[in-house]
């Protein structure tokens, strides 16, 4: 997370020539991570981190070597405060969904809720807003139901700069005062299959037992009846 924060602290790391629009945005794509746009950043510095900041390095993948060294110097700077408040820094051991859900618990009053294709709508707002061409789930396949964003950008329409997926129970679980996730219509029709399906089984256990209760009363007639014979 201090990675993600050291890299929303700078400018775009990522540079988009005039001359090789198409060359620069398939190297950015590779950077990609499907569900969000904070953890491609994450990615991104993880990557270069592995070239030690390499300028030649950064160049051949369209990444500004200079911003992605000042998130070095960011993220050195925050590690420092933590050891002065005494915190201990924690990795996610690759358990990125760990990252995704911190993201969630400080961005919930910018969280949206899916309005159509690429469209959403922010659930304490009520601002239209979509996702931007340039986002990891831009052109996904398929469009998460909620997601968290950094900020908007106002330009014909509004933007969201920045977005991650999110889980609908997570915004309930970290917002309670403001979210309540309801159960979608399938969801619902599982449960009540459960439901049905318990209350049968248990039906079918009370009547193996009033069974065996008959057939041992009736064994014990049956015994009565022949010892008074």
């Amino acid at each position: 997370v201090l990675i993600v924060v050291s890299m929303l602290s700078v400018p775009s790391v990522f540079f988009r020539p005039k001359d090789r629009v198409e060359e620069s945005d398939a190297a950015r794509e590779k950077f990609f991570v499907p569900e969000s746009d904070h953890l491609t950043l994450l990615n991104v510095y993880l990557r270069a981190k592995q070239y030690r900041f390499d300028s030649k390095w950064c160049t051949d993948h369209f990444i500004h070597s200079k911003g992605i060294r000042k998130a070095r110097e960011v993220h050195a700077q925050l590690l420092d405060l933590m050891t002065q408040q005494k915190l201990h820094p924690r990795s996610c051991s690759g358990s990125w969904d760990v990252v995704r859900k911190a993201i969630c618990s400080a961005y919930f009053d910018n969280s949206s809720k899916i309005k159509g294709i690429g469209n959403y709508i922010n659930m304490l707002s009520g601002i239209p807003s979509s996702l931007h061409p340039s986002s990891a789930l831009f052109g996904l396949g398929y469009t998460p139901d909620y997601v968290c964003y950094h900020e908007l950008i106002s330009t014909s329409k509004e933007y969201m700069s920045c977005v991650t997926a999110v889980e609908g129970e997570w915004l309930a679980e970290l917002g309670p005062m403001f979210f309540s996730v309801k159960e979608s219509f399938e969801s619902t029709l599982k449960r009540r299959q459960t439901e049905r399906l318990d209350k049968a089984a248990m039906k079918r256990e009370m009547d193996e037992k009033d069974d065996r209760s008959k057939k041992v009363s009736d064994l014990k007639r049956l015994k009565l009846v022949e010892a008074r014979e």
